[in-house]
């Protein structure tokens, strides 16, 4: 093993054989966005499906979460395990060797790029326990009842397609950007227009060695326990923060752990491609990286309902007060214009209007929390209702225009604390931000073998 292999491994980096499509492939047509995203508006997801036609492609290797209480959900796993398989044998998704990938994306809202690094992270680095201390940890809280479906794909699946997107704390800009200043040195291994107005992507290997030697120093830099300890004052270095796709790191290690138990004693266990997980290393002080809030759509519930049970949480101790709004826009101004002040505001948006809630002397650090908290036992009480997860304003506000529906628009979060919240505060509540709106996501382009 060179050196540079060496020192990665010691905090859980692998460089892994990408698999891409194969030459004449339609990459357009093939990278489809995280399964994760519309997850309340099938329509994109059968525009993505007109557009593909029968063409390869990612999409038919991921499960939207748009389709996942459908009552063919064991059919899809099956299709998308064998389809793996038929893409692998037929060569129509071939190895590209082994070394990372640096991934330009220029998205539709953001001025400048945004640069990532694909890798391999080692499982065995990873904890998502509320209390982790790993290197590799979770900044939000993970909802183990979301594993079961992504572990029955798992299971049984020959390849696995990145949209983890794993933050890195370097103010300094010297790990990943470093690696992008070589771009114009490197093979290029793709560069295309993705679908449905997103944006467009650019990808370079990174298999030199002196390259990979540089970034391996940088990095050790970060993860230096003693350079942690004087920068934060705690002993456990957070080296790697999950900010997108958590639940599927998550199912990785789960599946991983079923391995290792399955074959426990066996020689070369240790060396199984399970242990790996494919993932985007992001800086989180990159220009081109926005945080956005993740706001909340209420279905099955009007707007005095979800006032009057706030009118009996005072009793709890959750103080509120409330201002009617002309428009959505309005509130949401508003919202945006208080966010850094020490109250927490909240927009509520529904077809009776547009209102601001206001915390006072919030009970959580962050507004989500103080939401959250006070969502979860209020739903138990309404078995009619239900409560999705929104990234973007746009769809926000248009999904809170149906009958019977609330939107709860949750305030911007400043990136440059991120670090330092998650490593004193713990994981911040679930489902708290998000890193862009949702065609700025990560889309499936590079794929890795998972079996032996």
């Amino acid at each position: 093993m060179v050196a540079y292999a060496e020192l990665l491994a010691s905090f859980g980096v692998k460089v892994p054989e990408v698999f891409l499509p194969a030459a004449g492939t339609d990459y357009a047509k093939w990278a489809a966005v995280a399964c994760d995203q519309y997850s309340s508006e099938r329509e994109y997801w059968k525009r993505a499906e007109s557009l593909v036609g029968g063409a390869p492609s990612s999409l038919s290797l991921i499960f939207p979460e748009a389709y996942l209480e459908d009552a063919d959900a064991e059919a899809r796993i099956g299709r998308i395990q064998s389809t793996m398989r038929d893409y692998l044998s037929r060569g129509l998704l071939v190895p590209a060797g082994d070394g990372l990938v640096l991934v330009e994306r220029f998205t539709p809202f953001e001025k400048k790029p945004r640069v990532g690094l694909v890798l391999a992270v080692d499982l065995e680095s990873y904890g998502y326990g509320a209390d982790s201390k790993s290197l590799i940890r979770p900044s939000e809280g993970t909802i183990v009842e979301r594993l079961p479906p992504r572990m029955r794909i798992r299971r049984a699946a020959a390849l696995e397609l990145p949209h983890i997107m794993l933050l890195l704390d370097d103010p300094g800009r010297r790990a990943i950007e470093s690696v992008y200043a070589a771009r114009d040195s490197l093979p290029k291994l793709y560069d295309f227009e993705l679908m449905l107005g997103s944006g467009r992507v650019r990808g370079w290997q990174v298999a030199d060695a002196a390259l990979l030697g540089a970034l391996a120093d940088n990095i050790a830099l970060l993860a230096d326990p003693a350079a942690f300890r004087a920068r934060y004052g705690f002993a456990e270095p957070l080296l790697f923060a999950v900010g997108d796709g958590n639940h599927s790191l998550a199912t990785a290690k789960a599946v991983w752990e079923e391995i290792k138990a399955a074959h426990a004693g066996e020689a070369g266990i240790m060396e199984h491609p399970a242990r790996y997980a494919l993932a985007e290393l992001v800086n989180v002080y990159d220009e081109g990286l926005p945080f956005h809030p993740i706001h909340r759509l209420l279905s099955g519930i009007d707007e005095s309902e979800f006032i009057g049970a706030l009118e009996a949480a005072p009793a709890d101790g959750l103080e509120f007060e409330i201002d009617r709004c002309a428009s959505p826009e309005a509130a949401v101004a508003a919202v945006d214009a208080a966010a850094s002040g020490p109250a927490q505001r909240v927009a509520c948006i529904s077809p009776a209007g547009s209102l601001v809630i206001t915390f006072p002397r919030p009970k959580a650090k962050l507004a989500a929390g103080t939401l959250q908290d006070f969502l979860d036992p209020f739903l138990k009480t309404r078995p009619g209702a239900s409560i999705d997860y929104i990234h973007g304003t746009e769809s926000l506000l248009a999904l809170a225009a149906k009958p019977r529906s609330l939107g709860l628009y949750l305030p911007p979060i400043d990136k440059t604390g991120f670090f330092e919240t998650v490593i004193r505060h713990g994981v911040m509540p679930r489902k708290t931000f998000s890193m862009g709106e949702a065609p700025e996501k990560r889309f499936y382009i590079e794929a890795r073998k998972i079996v032996r």
